[in-house]
């Protein structure tokens, strides 16, 4: 990551922090350590992919939930996706949603090359009208896509979860705005929508962690 992205992403947490909890876990997979070189030489916006220190949690979090169906919102270069794929068993099916169709190739060939493709089911399109297309119940989901629309995916996305399952939403703090009242763009108002609304939803546990630019860990209740 370049001093300008760290400069945006970690506006109040020391670098040196940062710097040795992205050093302090288990050694990423080769194949994700590529997709993130392949990241940077191929698309715009290189920064937007999870990277490892976000990934190794995802992972972690597939290792102890052990989840039969995940649905990810937001696919963009296919690295969480990978992460799912390889940190789950060979009955897991994912649903994936991508806004640009354009991507279409490079995730393929992504997940053909590491032997992932049948576990992975690449849908294109506008989040929330795709999710209105799926009849399927998750045991995780992860929303990462387009910010101004998180309350909506919320509210598609509870209805989806099975009763003990996992919601994550990347990006939570959003470069440190949500803290921030003199901050009201369209974006940061809609993320602390989506935050507010996790918290006062009976359904559900929850609670941030602050691991890059945050992830919201919301648990449904099964009692």
């Amino acid at each position: 990551m370049n001093k300008k992205d760290r400069k945006e992403i970690y506006p109040f947490i020391d670098n040196r922090i940062t710097d040795y909890c992205s050093e302090m876990h288990s050694n990423t997979n080769e194949s994700l350590n590529e997709l993130i070189r392949l990241t940077h030489l191929r698309f715009v916006k290189p920064h937007m992919v999870s990277g490892a220190w976000q990934g190794a949690f995802l992972q972690m979090i597939c290792r102890i939930l052990r989840p039969k169906r995940i649905l990810e919102i937001g696919t963009f270069s296919g690295y969480a996706t990978l992460c799912f794929a390889l940190s789950t068993t060979e009955d897991c099916r994912i649903d994936t949603v991508e806004a640009m169709r354009e991507y279409e190739d490079f995730l393929s060939s992504v997940f053909e090359r590491n032997g992932v493709k049948d576990k992975i089911r690449l849908h294109f399109g506008q989040g929330l009208e795709v999710i209105e297309t799926l009849e399927d119940k998750y045991d995780l989901i992860f929303i990462d896509a387009e910010k101004i629309h998180y309350p909506q995916y919320y509210d598609l996305c509870v209805q989806r979860l099975n009763k003990g399952g996992i919601l994550l939403a990347d990006n939570i703090l959003w470069y440190g705005k949500v803290a921030l009242t003199s901050q009201k763009d369209k974006e940061t108002e809609a993320i602390r929508e989506f935050n507010e609304k996790i918290t006062a939803d009976e359904r559900m546990d929850n609670l941030i962690l602050p691991i890059r630019d945050g992830i919201m860990v919301g648990r449904k209740k099964d009692y």
